[in-house]
C-alpha cells in the first residue's frame, strides 16, 4: 500500500481579523444576526470586548453565522 501524501503537512487555521466596524460598503443580510455580504461573500462580524472579529469568506450565509455563533461561544468560555 503507498502511504498517504503529504501526511506531515501543518494545518493552517484561520486568525480572524480584528476591525473596528463592519465596512461601509458591506451590506447586512436579512434573518442573520451578525452576517453581511462583503464583495459577493458572506461574512461574520462579531462584537468581542471593543473590536469586531471578522471571519473569513463563506458562500452562503448559513456557514457564517455558525462561525459567529462559535466564535460567541468560545468568547464566553474565555471569560469565566
Amino acid at each position: 500500500m503507498k502511504p498517504l501524501r503529504q501526511q506531515n503537512r501543518q494545518v493552517i487555521s484561520y486568525i480572524p481579523r480584528t476591525e473596528p466596524a463592519p465596512p461601509d460598503h458591506a451590506t447586512k443580510v436579512d434573518g442573520f444576526r451578525d452576517v453581511w455580504l462583503l464583495r459577493g461573500k458572506y461574512v461574520a462580524f462579531v462584537l468581542m470586548g471593543n473590536a469586531f472579529r471578522r471571519s473569513q469568506a463563506f458562500s452562503v450565509p448559513e456557514s457564517a453565522q455558525r462561525w459567529a455563533v462559535q466564535m460567541k461561544q468560545e468568547g464566553d468560555m474565555s471569560d469565566e
